[in-house]
């Protein structure tokens, strides 16, 4: 994870942290006629093992009536596993899709925008919005 920092201001930074921060408190209306709209919560927090990687995210795509169509976020445990046989860990990282939580395996700050832009284009197009 660390391979893509670059120096700047001599800070190490990563550019997906950055931009993924940056959404932070944003609400963006993305559709013309204004009835889905995403909303970005993301904050830095002190590495623990349940958030390894340093962040408190949440990033939501809604409909017209405000109900949560899809969501990525890390806010609390989710089982792993299924089945008589299945090792069954609680993982944090996770998305939610209309009443389904999976756990979601945090690569990046980068892939989970592009992760979280390509479920949201899912959702649009099956609803025929794009």
């Amino acid at each position: 994870m660390y391979d893509n920092l670059v120096a700047m201001r001599g800070k190490k930074r990563h550019s997906g942290l950055d931009n993924l921060l940056d959404l932070d408190g944003q609400v963006l209306v993305i559709d013309p006629n204004g009835k889905f709209w995403v909303k970005f919560s993301v904050k830095k927090v002190k590495p623990i093992p349940e958030k390894p990687h340093g962040l408190d995210y949440s990033l939501t795509l809604h409909d017209g009536t405000g109900q949560r169509l899809i969501g990525f976020d890390n806010a609390h445990a989710v089982q792993s596993g299924s089945g008589p046989g299945a090792k069954r860990k609680k993982e944090f990282d996770h998305k939610h899709s209309h009443r389904t939580i999976k756990p979601y395996e945090y690569k990046s700050a980068a892939d989970l925008l592009t992760d979280f832009w390509a479920e949201v284009d899912k959702v649009l197009k099956a609803k025929g919005v794009i």
